[in-house]
């Protein structure tokens, strides 16, 4: 298992959730407690360069070579998948909107 040092690359729908996450952080805890949250999801992320197997594989992408992982950020599971030359970030759901089934079709995310 090889820890070193990967790029990290983000999907446009994780983007999209990002904004998502960050405006609804506006309307429900205020703008200074939304950019806490964005600049922590983003710290996460960016660490992911090393710590990319510090992170469980996503039990509903399971595979052989556990390439599928997660985080688990409050109520939010971000998917993240390891490939040879990088680490692309998924998407970010929230527990409230998050099925096996919508979970499952981040394998089709091309980036």
């Amino acid at each position: 298992m090889d820890t070193g040092k990967l790029t990290v690359i983000v999907s446009e729908q994780f983007h999209e959730d990002l904004k998502n996450i960050f405006r609804y952080g506006i309307e429900t805890f205020g703008y200074k407690s939304a950019l806490q949250f964005y600049e922590n999801i983003e710290r996460l992320v960016n660490n992911l360069e090393t710590a990319y197997y510090m992170y469980p594989e996503c039990r509903f992408l399971v595979t052989k070579s556990k390439i599928y992982r997660n985080i688990i950020l409050e109520s939010y599971l971000i998917i993240y998948r390891i490939t040879t030359n990088r680490i692309e970030v998924l998407r970010a759901f929230h527990s409230s909107i998050c099925t096996s089934s919508r979970i499952r079709r981040v394998r089709k995310i091309i980036i």
